[in-house]
């Protein structure tokens, strides 16, 4: 099953990254007679941003990753027996080096028409520094099969079992696509050019700040739209209150003139009450006269 698996785990991981959660249920679902391999397929993770630029990068210049990788192998060997400077010397070439391809990657994404942000760019440098100093690193660069990224502090051993698609990935080389755009020419390592590097750092920043302030705009439409919402809720409802309040005050007028008309009858009632005593009284009176009478 390896074979198989391999040989579609190479196109999925190839696609563009919006397809790759739709095709590989596709051919998961192909693939239904194969129990086994149904279950390999729908086990492949989605790669993550900087990981698919990595696996990009790999197969669309899989000469200039291979001859980075090979200038990693001899700095390796080159640094055994090295002072203090002349390490900080190779440090300082890795890091042009590795600068370098990421921003080809960057360019790569972007004819795909994806953005990278600058936190994305340094992962996938961050994984490309990891290829130039870990020979496991580098077999995990070349599968083009990475799901995540890989780093590495240079001393510790960097985990690469995690970042792989499947364990076979180790030793296989991602298969090469067409370049969207000219090759570039054979890159060497050359001191870093501080002005086009600041240049590069204020357009993406320029670039995320027209985003930001994108979103705020947007967000400030919604706001504005949720505040006249509620502003015309506000309206209706102090103009029902105005209402409860005439009606309330009519009856309040009201019953305060049930009141008064109320203490009248009850005055009323009071002498009525008195003036019907007083004539039971006087027929009681007059009863007893008749009866001693006779």
């Amino acid at each position: 099953m390896t074979d198989p698996l391999l040989e579609v785990a190479d196109e999925l991981y190839a696609l563009p990254l919006d397809r790759f959660t739709p095709e590989r249920d596709a051919r998961a679902k192909a693939a239904k007679g194969d129990r086994d391999l149904v279950a390999a397929l729908k086990a492949l993770r989605k790669p993550s941003l900087a990981a698919w630029v990595v696996n990009l990068l790999v197969r669309r210049e899989s000469g200039q990753v291979e001859q980075v990788l090979a200038i990693g192998a001899a700095l390796r060997e080159a640094q055994e027996g090295m002072d203090g400077a002349e390490l900080r010397a190779l440090t300082k070439q890795r890091r042009q080096l590795t600068s370098a391809v990421t921003a080809r990657a960057r360019a790569l994404a972007a004819d795909e028409g994806v953005r990278v942000t600058q936190s994305v760019a340094d992962e996938v440098e961050g994984t490309l520094t990891a290829g130039l100093v870990d020979p496991e690193a580098a077999r995990a660069v070349r599968s083009g099969l990475l799901v995540r990224t890989l780093k590495t502090t240079g001393v510790d051993v960097v985990d690469v079992a995690a970042a792989v698609a499947l364990p076979d990935a180790l030793g296989f080389e991602a298969s090469p696509t067409s370049a969207a755009t000219p090759a570039p020419p054979e890159l060497h390592v050359v001191p870093g050019d501080d002005g086009a590097r600041r240049r590069e750092e204020a357009e993406e920043a320029l670039a995320e700040a027209e985003q930001a302030a994108g979103e705020a705009e947007q967000e400030l439409g919604t706001a504005r739209a949720a505040v006249e919402k509620l502003r015309a809720r506000s309206l209706q409802l102090q103009s029902e209150i105005d209402e409860l309040r005439r009606r309330l005050a009519e009856r309040e007028s009201s019953a305060e003139e049930t009141d008064e008309e109320l203490a009248e009858a009850e005055e009323t009632e009071a002498d009525a009450e008195r003036a019907h005593a007083d004539a039971v009284q006087a027929r009681d009176a007059a009863q007893h006269t008749l009866t001693t009478l006779a």
